[in-house]
């Protein structure tokens, strides 16, 4: 337990002093503005939580059925490898477009457009 005791500290220190710029602002934004802001930001957040667990467990999961496969028939491991490298590459993929979207979504200059 003392172990990740000094880590956890330098984690939970560096990112306070990193956030010391944020807590100095001043906001510029009326309510209505700032609680869209704040609307999207939790999306944003959702949407790639939620790409990210999909696509760690179905990676973990064609990893996991492609060992097997070259386990029982080990005379068509490239044949699986190839497909399991395909397969890991699509799902790479789609958690790329999930990062770009959310992206796109907390980098909106919400007060430019309303």
């Amino acid at each position: 337990m003392k172990k990740y005791l000094k880590p956890f500290g330098l984690l939970l220190f560096f990112l306070v002093l990193a956030s010391t710029p944020l807590l100095a602002q001043e906001t510029t934004l009326d309510e209505s503005k700032a609680s869209l802001y704040k609307l999207s930001l939790i999306i944003g957040g959702a949407i790639i939580t939620f790409a990210v667990a999909a696509g760690a467990f179905c990676q973990a999961k064609a990893i996991s059925s492609a060992c097997e496969g070259i386990s029982r028939n080990p005379g068509s491991g490239p044949h699986i490898r190839f497909l399991l490298i395909f397969g890991l590459v699509l799902i790479e993929t789609l958690v790329i477009y999930a990062l770009l979207i959310t992206i796109i979504i907390v980098m909106v200059q919400w007060g430019k457009y309303f």
